[in-house]
């Protein structure tokens, strides 16, 4: 029997991991300038982000969408 993959490139992903790769990648200064969210310019860290974003439907949303069009540039 096959395994399935997903193509999803979220799959298997928390949002931890993502806005934790980001940061590493782009900084909070850079993420603040991408997506314009108070949680990445006003005394940014990654408990606070998260707080927010998981409350947050169209804020996670865009930091999911910055994630997966970085995926190249992430490695």
């Amino acid at each position: 029997m096959e395994k399935q993959t997903s193509n999803d490139p979220l799959h298997g992903m928390t949002l931890k991991a993502i806005l934790e790769k980001l940061v590493d990648f782009y900084g909070f200064d850079t993420l603040g300038e991408l997506i314009k969210i108070k949680c990445f310019t006003d005394k940014p860290s990654i408990k606070s982000s998260l707080t927010f974003l998981r409350k947050t439907d169209w804020a996670r949303k865009k930091v999911e969408e910055l994630y997966v069009q970085s995926l190249n540039k992430l490695g």
